[in-house]
């Protein structure tokens, strides 16, 4: 079955590459895209995921928790076989089943929060991966915002030095509270402002264009000007989170936009797609090889 799923999205692909140059609408060739492992080509199994996206023109691959699909040797091997870089994934985050979205902000958690980041380096350094994410969650009830603030502080510091010990780039980012309701960090500036206070030259923000709009909107403005601290972008469209075209950013001038003012990183693909993978990504076929 895996063999039957892999030659259709060969074919597909290639009938995507053959008629997709009408639908070119964007002048440049930047930014540099990253398929988000996590949640691009669905129907496969994650492992198999590093491949499809290689064919389908990604240079550059995200994905959210690698952990439980393999070995960190095991993740690396099939990211090198497809030929893709990976650029970013998130440290260990809890137990999503039981509602987790992130740790650091919770003062009950700090050593397992430690000890995630010693397993997301493991995972990072086998990969090749540049940068991890550090997820703040979401905040316990009957906990003074003080403390909040503080654990999450201490640990954004003792992980990018973890980090920095690695040749590693450490981020964290704010969150909608439509989509992840109660999540501690809501805004660029309250994510910022844990930064400042952390005070780790290796620590950015990861700045999430369908995250920030729904919270604060002003998308362009606000990243040209916190271009200099952020480290990492992702994209997705609003209100349902599908590829961009799908709602009302207006990816036309907001690319080009990120283009023009020199942003050098990479943007991962961070949506659901809303239908087929490869029809979907037709809007970022300037972007890929």
């Amino acid at each position: 079955m895996r063999a039957i799923l892999a030659r259709a999205l060969d074919a597909a692909a290639a009938l995507f590459f053959e008629s997709a140059h009408n639908f070119s609408r964007y002048p440049c060739r930047v930014p540099r895209l990253a398929a988000n492992l996590s949640l691009l080509f669905p129907q496969l199994d994650f492992l198999d995921r590093f491949a499809a996206a290689a064919r389908a023109g990604f240079r550059y691959v995200e994905y959210q928790f690698p952990y439980a699909f393999g070995s960190a040797a095991e993740v690396a091997a099939r990211a090198r076989e497809a030929g893709v870089e990976v650029v970013l994934h998130n440290l260990p985050a809890g137990d999503a089943q039981q509602g987790d979205r992130g740790i650091a902000c919770q003062p009950a958690r700090v050593a397992e929060f430690r000890e995630g980041v010693e397993r997301a380096i493991e995972y990072a350094k086998a990969a090749g991966c540049p940068r991890l994410n550090a997820l703040a969650g979401i905040a316990p009830a009957g906990v003074a915002p003080e403390l909040l603030f503080e654990t999450l502080v201490e640990n954004l510091r003792y992980a990018a030095a973890r980090l920095k010990g690695a040749g590693l780039t450490l981020l964290t980012e704010p969150a909608n509270t439509r989509t992840i309701p109660g999540f501690y960090l809501n805004t660029s500036r309250q994510a910022v402002e844990a930064i400042d206070a952390a005070g780790s030259a290796n620590l950015m923000l990861q700045y999430d264009i369908f995250h920030m709009q729904i919270v604060e909107g002003d998308l362009a403005k606000t990243i040209e000007r916190l271009l200099p601290r952020i480290g990492h972008m992702q994209l997705a469209d609003v209100p349902e989170r599908h590829e961009p075209g799908t709602g009302e950013i207006n990816f036309d001038f907001l690319l080009p936009h990120i283009d023009r003012i020199g942003y050098q990183g990479w943007i991962g693909c961070e949506y659901n797609p809303a239908g087929d993978t490869l029809e979907g990504l037709r809007w970022a076929k300037p972007f890929l090889k």
